[in-house]
């Protein structure tokens, strides 16, 4: 079967405005919803290096993303407390969908590079994305249309309720020692 491709006309326009060539921290999506009333920019978590961010064009509903504060492109060149920062986020984050969604699997990913898939390149993010098993219907088939069932703003209420559910305020419980040196 040969590969279809799904136009979007929307994103070009979309991408333009929030990644240009290069774009500067003040002129960057994720730095601007970091910066924002986190109610008007789907932030679900924060804490003092990175935050958690609904996407506004999810996959599927309880789609996140996670970014640093510090405005970074490349992951080489992030610092080791963001980078941890970014990693611990991303495990709360997936915790929290699981919670909300129970998925069959997840999807955690980065694309670094507009040639890797990023829809804004100068700023990384870690996506968190739930899935299921026979997650295809007639639309997403045969029509090449993804139905998704829940609004932002009740997917940021059911994933901030499941965040506080399971004990993640907004940097989460203290790590668990690793194997072998409990206390």
């Amino acid at each position: 079967m040969p590969l279809d491709r799904l136009w979007a006309g929307w994103r070009a326009p979309y991408l333009s405005e929030v990644t240009g060539d290069a774009p500067s921290a003040d002129e960057c999506l994720f730095c601007r919803l970091a910066a924002a009333d986190p109610d008007e920019a789907f932030v679900v978590a924060r804490d003092e290096r990175a935050f958690v961010v609904l996407n506004a064009y999810p996959y599927t509903s309880g789609h996140v993303m996670v970014a640093p504060l510090r405005h970074e492109g490349d992951l080489e060149a992030l610092a080791a407390d963001d980078a941890t920062a970014l990693m611990r986020l991303t495990q709360r984050a997936t915790a929290a969908v699981k919670r909300a969604y129970s998925p069959e699997g997840v999807n955690v990913g980065v694309n670094l590079g507009a040639a890797a898939g990023a829809g804004v390149p100068g700023h990384l993010h870690v996506h968190v994305v739930p899935r299921w098993n026979a997650d295809t219907n007639f639309m997403t088939a045969i029509a090449e249309t993804r139905v998704l069932p829940e609004s932002l703003p009740d997917t940021l209420v059911r994933l901030r309720e499941a965040w506080a559910s399971v004990g993640l305020g907004p940097t989460g419980p203290a790590p668990k020692a690793p194997r072998g040196e409990e206390a």
